[in-house]
């Protein structure tokens, strides 16, 4: 009956289960290195390998059960896993532990704090974790101003922290503050996004597209045709709900499945990276041209 419960637990922990957990479930120390002698536990660093697979963030998993019950990731970690950021590899595993009485341990990089709010802590894929807006405003003092700007997009975007969820922790984080500041996209309508674009296209030279133009029965911001291009304009205004995100990313298979190339840009690339957003459109049409 243990084994069953150790390989049930170890599912929902990325392979992995802790000293303090087979105890639990009856194993003494006698039976817990008869199990490592069969092979079908593993040491790993103060935890134990349940099987030869492990899971995604086995890592970040063992992180925390050496920490404890009082340890959740955060930092740079958790943007990780929330895939606001891309991973580096050999960066330590950033834990914060609510409380005193963990020493230093090799490949973590440690915090303490004396308390944590219940609304700035959550679980995802398993992981005790600082929710979006928590990490990301324990973040804001580190990164530079245009790497914040993206994170708070990235995280509206896919719904993983809203401008409120934000401003309700920026006390205590001035950069946050002054990055939520001039975080808003203003009202503009397509044909102004588009007529930006269109703007910053020809005074490139490059090959003029066809505006709101039908494609496959959709309606289109600018197409190549004969280059079987097509760019989308996505405001967060009117691409900023989970209906609508399907909705583009349906269209946009559709598209590709008939042999189309789909670039989307925002009004923010397009008003704060104009060089960045004409460099992609260019390399995406000049092979095609070639």
């Amino acid at each position: 009956m243990s084994d069953r419960a150790i390989v049930s637990l170890a599912a929902r922990q990325h392979g992995l289960v802790s000293v303090t957990q087979l105890r639990a479930l009856g194993l003494d120390s006698r039976a817990i290195a008869r199990r490592v002698e069969r092979g079908w536990l593993r040491r790993r660093g103060g935890v134990f390998q349940v099987g030869p697979i492990l899971g995604p963030c086995a890592r970040e998993m063992a992180a925390l059960l050496r920490c404890g019950e009082r340890a959740l990731l955060s930092h740079l970690t958790a943007a990780v896993v929330f895939a606001l950021r891309a991973a580096r590899p050999g960066a330590p595993v950033d834990v914060t532990l609510v409380g005193a009485g963990l020493r230093p341990r090799p490949g973590l990089r440690l915090r303490r704090v004396h308390s944590m709010p219940p609304g700035d802590v959550t679980t995802y894929d398993g992981l005790r974790i600082t929710t979006p807006a928590r990490t990301i405003a324990d973040l804001s003092s580190t990164l530079p101003a245009v790497e914040l700007g993206r994170l708070i997009e990235e995280a509206r975007i896919r719904n993983l922290a809203t401008l409120d969820d934000l401003r309700a922790r920026e006390h205590g984080h001035p950069a946050l503050r002054a990055a939520l500041a001039v975080h808003h996209e203003p009202q503009v309508t397509r044909s102004e996004a588009e007529r930006r674009l269109l703007e910053l296209i020809r005074a490139a030279g490059l090959p003029a597209p066809r505006c709101n133009a039908r494609v496959l029965g959709f309606e289109v911001d600018m197409v190549w045709p004969d280059l079987r291009m097509v760019v989308e304009v996505d405001g967060y205004a009117f691409h900023g709900t989970r209906e609508a995100f399907e909705r583009d990313r349906g269209r946009d298979a559709r598209l590709i499945a008939a042999g189309y190339r789909v670039l989307r840009v925002t009004w923010r690339q397009i008003v704060e990276e104009p060089m960045r957003v004409i460099a992609t459109i260019a390399a995406v049409l000049q092979p095609l041209s070639a």
